[in-house]
């Protein structure tokens, strides 16, 4: 038995899987940010802080010649977005129902998936993570109202990044409404504007729920330092007659060591 006390839910090995496979499927399509940056993990649920190799300054110490210096860590954030779930609904997955209703898992998993995204490219003050497009020593590269010019402004980011020292490949994170308009737009010359933007970046272009604008971003590793403890997983927190209480659940952590890896596109 572990702290996500799975085994005390009334619910069978078979339906955890398929509870197991939803989450899966709903989480690899919306966590967009860490496919981008450098993974490290998972390191497990007891692991609570990310080394930085740096200290704090000197202190005394209670005997003489002796000194001392506190080594500074980044503490892993603890991050969990609770749902239910009907056990009418789960009893049918016993029977082999194909369309158990997920509803409430995939609005979880939506949740907590932003929530990451968001924490990566545009930081999380509260927690002490710094995000990419906040770190960037680049000014902005407005894009306009114009969906057309999305594949110039990336290439004046990637010129940017270039012209700073910064090889590629590069990735390309967009929020939602950028997405759209990649995915459903042409470049001035016609062709489908994704086409044209994995040219530019050679790299990918990344759906990434949960963040402001889109940020480029150099993908030749050690810039962007994603560390996990325990990835995202389902945990019991209680039943009742008519439902069952579950959570998702990840401890993480995010560093930028490169800040001129990366441009925000506004």
């Amino acid at each position: 038995m572990n702290h996500l006390l799975r085994g005390h839910a009334p619910i069978t090995s078979d339906v955890w899987a398929m509870i197991d496979d939803e989450a899966k499927t709903r989480l690899t399509a919306a966590l967009g940010a860490r496919r981008l940056v450098d993974f490290s993990g998972p390191h497990g649920w007891e692991h609570s802080a990310t080394s930085t190799g740096r200290v704090g300054p000197v202190v005394s110490a209670p005997s003489e010649g002796v000194i001392a210096r506190a080594r500074r860590v980044l503490p892993l954030a603890e991050v969990r977005a609770d749902f239910v779930l009907s056990r009418d609904e789960l009893e049918s997955g016993t029977r082999g129902a194909p369309d158990v209703d997920f509803g409430p898992l995939d609005d979880a998993a939506k949740r907590i998936a932003s929530v990451e995204n968001a924490a990566i490219v545009d930081g999380w003050g509260e927690l002490g993570m710094t995000g990419i497009a906040q770190a960037s020593p680049h000014e902005p590269i407005p894009v306009g109202d114009d969906a057309r010019r999305l594949a110039v402004r990336v290439a004046a980011a990637v010129a940017a990044l270039k012209g700073a020292g910064v090889d590629g490949p590069y990735g390309l994170a967009l929020g939602y409404e950028l997405w759209v308009d990649a995915m459903g737009g042409n470049d001035a010359g016609g062709a489908p504007l994704l086409t044209h933007l994995t040219r530019i970046l050679d790299g990918p272009v990344q759906w990434t729920p949960g963040i402001t604008g889109a940020v480029v971003l150099s993908l030749r590793g050690g810039d962007f330092l994603f560390e996990s403890g325990e990835d995202l997983s389902v945990g019991y927190a209680g039943h009742t007659a008519e439902s069952v209480s579950l959570y998702l659940q990840e401890t993480f952590s995010f560093r930028v060591a490169t800040p001129e890896a990366a441009i925000a596109l506004s």
